[in-house]
């Protein structure tokens, strides 16, 4: 199901750079990615993935937009780490836009089932290491990935647990179709 976002919302959504999300959607698809907090491993891992395929977003011509709850100067932080100083950015530490697009937060099995445990560290393992400060964001609040184009919501993947990793390749794929 593709959320229904009314585009004064879209309007309403201005990234570092000062671009508005439905404007921009008009030049380009833009893949509007909202990330869990920045001390959370998934998390982490969600921006390894992204920061890798910053030249395959170029080439398709499609405009990432990475929305986080932090404010924005300890959001540089985690940026300038996964190599995403580029990337438009928004800050919702008050969850509005969250809200918006539906995104929810997550019951007791969707943050902390056995899957996600068991998901988590493995990634701890692999050098993603978790935080526990409120200024990182909201830690009971799910992510979710939406295709914006011409000043519509056109596709979407709302996570079921905090632990899935998305198919960034297919999502990106499906932004230019």
């Amino acid at each position: 199901m593709i959320a229904q976002v009314d585009s004064d919302i879209l309007q309403m959504m201005q990234t570092n750079k000062e671009e508005n999300i439905k404007d921009l959607s008009f030049s380009q698809p833009v893949l509007l990615v909202f990330l869990r907090h920045f001390g959370c491993v998934f998390c982490k891992e969600a921006l390894d993935d992204l920061s890798k395929m910053t030249e395959k977003f170029d080439l398709k011509q499609v405009k990432l937009v990475l929305v986080h709850m932090a404010e924005p100067s300890l959001a540089d932080t985690y940026f300038k780490d996964y190599q995403l100083m580029e990337a438009s950015r928004i800050s919702d530490p008050d969850l509005n836009f969250y809200t918006r697009f539906g995104l929810i937060k997550g019951g007791f099995s969707q943050l902390y089932g056995l899957s996600s445990w068991m998901r988590g560290f493995s990634l701890q393992r692999q050098g993603f290491k978790s935080e526990l400060a409120k200024q990182l964001g909201d830690s009971t609040q799910m992510p979710g990935i939406f295709t914006i184009r011409n000043g519509e919501v056109v596709d979407s993947y709302i996570h079921k647990k905090a632990s899935e990793q998305p198919d960034y390749d297919q999502l990106l794929d499906r932004c230019t179709k």
